[in-house]
């Protein structure tokens, strides 16, 4: 089935009056991740709508996972015990201005905490494709958005709550708890409940987006720095085919160094209407585009909030290299545009600048991610991503916490310089692994 095909039985399934009830019933039936490729191992689900409330569960319950917002799309979030959801806990603290930071529950998500911080004058740096994801979570699987100088959204992190496995709270602070925090941020739920999140603000801005079409493969390779460099937030999709980037999204920070949008940008062309990185789909549920500005949580997303982002139903892979390798990695992909492209919807390349989370993937170095949004087939995909990886291996990738990859946890392990100290943080909030499952004793913990 091709691309265009493919969209087309999605969009008619979707508005199938007779597959819909079916799909709700089937919904009750299992509890089941974003994309509907996980079915987690156990249905008792608790819900906690306060920090006492998660401190009681945790003390009752020998195996415990927290779940976010289900968005993961392995098993990282997984249990065949205890799933405890946060969703309830959603509500705004403290804005210190004079500290430019906000207290929030863990359960918020984006979506829902942005437009408040919007209208009390202020803003987070940096977002994510989407807004549907929840803080916490985000931040705990080194989730990001784009930007040369924009890190991962965990490295807007000033502080968090966490309720340990014996039910005890901790608190940590950037400033106060160095190391340990560092540690402790991108935590992959290995290390407790995270009850409450410090973020990081800045006064409101705006900002401009604008979309340009096929940009040849030959004059990103010549400039690629220069178009990582045309604007706060950059991302180029590709279906690696037409040796060409099919769609370049540049998003313009208003009253700064503003991205000038000419007619024609190294051979792309500047789009005359909205359009979603998978060309076939509309842009109804994408954030505006055309140079009109508008707040800054209405444009760093891809999508609109209360829309379906991306495609929908899909799976999704991401690899993160040095931003030194960048386009040898890219060339290496491309050269199984044959294997990739009858699997793939689209894929997105993007920029992220380094942090000092011990766990994050772009733990100590800038880096360049490649990003796949593929098929719901996960036995083609499986096939494909070992290919993939390695092409990669030379450029020291490290896969997505929460996406698809198929890495021998002995290798993936070596990707991270700083896992001893992390088994040991574990070992001391954690030290039977109550909040460990079996995508963690493999991957990190080795057992």
């Amino acid at each position: 089935m091709n691309k265009r095909t493919f969209i087309k039985t999605l969009a008619a399934a979707v508005a199938s009056p007779v597959l819909a009830p079916l799909a709700a019933w089937m919904e009750k039936q299992k509890l089941t991740n974003w994309a509907g490729n996980v079915t987690y191992g156990t249905d008792r689900l608790h819900e906690a709508d306060s920090v006492e409330q998660v401190r009681t569960l945790v003390r009752a319950e020998k195996k415990l996972k927290v779940l976010g917002t289900r968005h993961c799309f392995n098993s990282i979030a997984d249990s065949h015990y205890n799933l405890l959801s946060l969703k309830p806990m959603h509500e705004v603290g403290v804005i210190d201005p004079d500290a430019r930071t906000v207290t929030v529950e863990a359960g918020i998500t984006y979506g829902q905490l942005c437009p408040y911080l919007d209208g009390k004058g202020w803003a987070l740096g940096n977002l994510a494709s989407l807004p549907h994801i929840s803080v916490a979570g985000a931040c705990s699987t080194a989730t990001h958005g784009s930007g040369e100088k924009n890190g991962n959204l965990a490295t807007a992190v000033a502080g968090l709550e966490m309720v340990t496995a014996a039910g005890d709270m901790v608190k940590l602070s950037r400033e106060t708890d160095g190391e340990v925090f560092h540690g402790a941020v991108v935590g992959l739920g290995a290390l407790g409940a995270i009850t409450k999140v410090i973020l990081k603000l800045q006064p409101t801005y705006q900002v401009k987006q604008y979309v340009y079409e096929n940009l040849p493969f030959d004059q990103m390779k010549e400039h690629f720095d220069e178009i990582q460099a045309s604007g706060y937030s950059v991302s180029l999709f590709t279906d690696w085919q037409k040796h060409n980037v099919s769609e370049l999204w540049i998003k313009s920070r208003v009253g700064g160094t503003e991205f000038a949008a000419p007619a024609e940008y190294f051979g792309a062309k500047l789009a005359t209407k909205n359009l979603h990185p998978i060309a076939e789909i509309s842009a109804e549920n994408c954030t505006e585009q055309m140079g009109v500005p508008g707040p800054w949580y209405e444009r760093l997303p891809h999508f609109k909030m209360g829309f379906t982002p991306s495609a929908g139903k899909e799976l999704q892979s991401e690899y993160f290299v040095p931003r030194q390798n960048a386009i040898d990695a890219i060339l290496a992909v491309e050269r199984l545009r044959d294997q990739v492209t009858p699997h793939l919807l689209i894929t997105e390349i993007r920029t992220i600048a380094q942090d000092d989370l011990w766990m994050s993937t772009c733990y100590q170095r800038p880096s360049v991610t490649i990003h796949f949004t593929w098929k719901p087939d996960w036995p083609a995909v499986k096939q494909v991503l070992p290919s993939i990886e390695r092409e990669l291996t030379p450029f020291a990738y490290r896969p997505h916490w929460g996406k698809l990859f198929t890495t021998e946890p002995a290798e993936l392990r070596k990707k991270y310089e700083r896992l001893g100290d992390f088994l040991e943080l574990a070992k001391k909030y954690d030290p039977q692994g109550k909040f460990r499952n079996d995508f963690l004793n493999t991957n990190v913990f080795g057992s």
